[in-house]
């Protein structure tokens, strides 16, 4: 749909405002003067800037198709300095006497790149790493060479995972069994002693206080993994009689992967605090207290307690938390110990884009073509539309409407009991949508718009086809309703005069981002450029890097993009560091138990059984076999 073209000139200051990338892009995003969305490596504007569509052409030039998922390292690696920074501002200002230590859970984003570079550019910071199952155990030990660094083992372990991690502190890693179920004691203390190992244990408590937003079940008295604190108190008393109490060092909660309420926040730390000095006084060596995850990323640039969005800054996370905890031990003259935050989603989800090109648009424009006068034959319905068109204004806008939805209803009907023909019935809806475009153009003068015309934008929406799968790439947006900033990252000097909503290339109606953030909340329509036939126009979807790669599946066999990650030099230059192919056709049916090689075999015989039948010459037969495996060899998404 069209917006009405505004009085003033449009410029690219009028997009970043819209597209309120100033809001949610931390500092790392913004927009430049010729309309392109530029990338500032360290969140500081005044850095040396590199623009998206630069980056595009880059990859263009090496053979890189769209979609692409594009990782800043730069990003990654500000993401940590500013976390520790801050926790060690506010240790240092509050006068704290433990150390911060974080870790990155590697459930958020498994990618090899990803770990390792996490690991690289934390090592100052002796950044470790949480893992949840054995093959994130292996991985993270493999990664991992910094004895400060924390190793911590939440989810259920078997003997073999138990194993593996008494090895790793065997070879000195600082490896925490959390103790997740009350059942992991008894054996971990088994192996321990089998192993001649002793253990490095810490528990995770289910706390009373409990967060808000998607995942507010992680946390909570009814949370699926933790200890009550009867079930604490148990591990105690075995640890005791066993003469292992000095075995325990760590005490962990989980509130959830997005608190976007600092309270909550705070409430949670200072209860665990209490159970900590608790643990103290019942003589554990304690010594760590692991707050998990929590730490928001304001997807929407509201600075809201919304749920995709949080009410407070890093600093001010930092300062709190210590604080806390501060408060509550200070009062019982307990040592501080080391602080550990497992922040994941704030880590990695800036340092990635998904970028896409769009392949098609479906425009609504029905009211073109109305009648100037109905047809003779024309039933009462077309009639009564026609006089609504011609009579609307803006006092009569919700009777028009009304008047509208009826006729067209009524026509409807009259159809399908065969009493109007197909033609009429196009001149019916002829009438409809340009009677909807025109209360669309009218209700932008009333200062309070009807409930039932609140959502004609959408319905009047034009639909921009992108060259993406939602169900890979954007999986949360699809299951949970997760907001994620998406905008055109060029033309961005241009008036974007169409509202449209996105479909993926899926052959799926839930294969579209019909929802958008916005100052207001939430619209449920993006505004977009107009597209020009022979040059592509391109879109990013930003914050996508945690969970997203993780989570992505194999919807219409669409599987993963290519993938490049840049490094920005001080110089504002920038080097593509890796480069990884996206799935072709033969990986994914590799994934899902296809032999590609047997597929060609039994394509081979198909073709020859038609050239036995003449319906293909054995000329045709082998240009054919080409096709075939030209397409295996092939992109799962759409190829220009």
């Amino acid at each position: 749909m069209a917006i009405k073209q505004t009085l003033q000139q449009w410029n690219a200051e009028d997009s970043a405002e819209l597209y309120g990338i100033r809001n949610w892009g931390a500092g790392y995003f913004g927009v430049s003067s010729k309309g392109d969305v530029v990338i500032y490596p360290t969140g500081v504007p005044t850095d040396k800037a590199v623009s998206i569509p630069d980056i595009i052409r880059g990859m263009r030039e090496r053979g890189y198709d769209m979609p692409a998922l594009v990782r800043i390292e730069n990003i990654l690696e500000s993401q940590i300095r500013t976390l520790h920074e801050s926790f060690r501002k506010a240790i240092r200002e509050l006068g704290y006497h433990g150390e911060y230590r974080g870790v990155f859970p590697i459930k958020v984003n498994q990618q090899q790149n990803t770990v390792e570079k996490i690991v690289q550019f934390g090592a100052k910071y002796h950044h470790g790493l949480e893992v949840g199952s054995k093959a994130e155990l292996i991985s993270a030990i493999s990664q991992l060479s910094d004895e400060h660094a924390c190793l911590i083992c939440n989810g259920y372990k078997d003997e073999e995972f138990i194993d593996i991690g008494l090895s790793a502190v065997r070879m000195g890693y600082k490896c925490f069994f959390v103790l997740e179920m009350p059942g992991e004691l008894e054996l971990i203390m088994e192996r321990a002693k089998a192993l001649n190992v002793r253990p490095i244990l810490g528990v995770r408590v289910k706390l009373i206080t409990k967060g808000s937003g998607h995942w507010a079940g992680s946390g909570g008295e009814r949370s699926a993994f933790g200890l009550t604190s009867a079930q604490v108190m148990d591990v105690v008393d075995y640890l005791k009689q066993n003469d292992a109490l000095d075995c325990l060092r760590l005490l962990h909660y989980h509130l959830g992967s997005q608190i976007p309420n600092i309270r909550d926040i705070r409430s949670a730390v200072m209860e665990a605090a209490r159970i900590y000095a608790g643990l103290v006084q019942e003589g554990a060596s304690m010594g760590y207290l692991d707050l998990g995850g929590g730490l928001a990323v304001d997807y929407d640039g509201s600075h809201t307690n919304y749920v995709s969005s949080r009410n407070y800054s890093i600093d001010e996370y930092c300062m709190d938390v210590v604080e806390a905890v501060m408060t509550i031990l200070d009062e019982r003259q307990i040592p501080h110990p080391h602080i550990i935050t497992e922040s994941g989603r704030s880590t990695v989800a800036y340092y990635s884009i998904l970028l896409f090109n769009i392949l098609d648009v479906s425009e609504v424009e029905f009211g073109d073509a109305v009648p100037d006068t109905p047809p003779e034959d024309a039933p009462e319905p077309i009639r009564n539309l026609w006089d609504a068109y011609n009579n609307l204004n803006v006092r009569n806008l919700q009777e028009c409407y009304n008047d509208a939805v009826y006729y067209r209803d009524d026509m409807r009907q009259r159809f399908v009991t065969g009493q109007v023909t197909l033609r009429q019935r196009t001149v019916a809806d002829k009438y409809f949508w340009a009677i909807i475009r025109r209360i669309a153009e009218e209700k932008a003068k009333l200062k309070h718009v009807p409930k039932d015309l609140e959502e004609i934008d959408a319905f009047l929406a034009d639909i921009y086809y992108g060259n993406f799968s939602v169900f890979q790439s954007l999986p949360d947006a699809w299951a949970i309703d997760q907001l994620f900033p998406v905008m055109p990252v060029h033309r961005l000097a241009e008036f974007p005069s169409r509202h449209a909503v996105l479909s993926d290339i899926t052959c799926d109606s839930d294969g579209r981002l019909d929802h958008f953030i916005s100052p207001q909340g939430i619209k449920k329509t993006l505004e977009l450029h107009p597209v020009t036939d022979g040059e592509e126009y391109y879109l990013g979807v930003f914050l996508v890097g945690a969970y997203q790669e993780t989570l992505g599946d194999l919807h219409n066999l669409l599987g993963d993009t290519n993938v490049v990650a840049i490094r920005i030099n001080e110089d504002g230059n920038y080097d593509f560091v890796r480069e990884i192919r996206g799935d072709t056709v033969a990986d994914i049916l590799d994934y899902v138990e296809y032999d590609p090689r047997t597929i060609l075999d039994d394509l081979r015989s198909a073709a020859e059984r038609a050239v036995r039948a003449k319906r293909i010459t054995p000329t045709e037969r082998y240009n054919i076999m080409q096709v075939f495996e030209d397409g295996l060899r092939g992109y799962t998404y759409f190829e220009r």
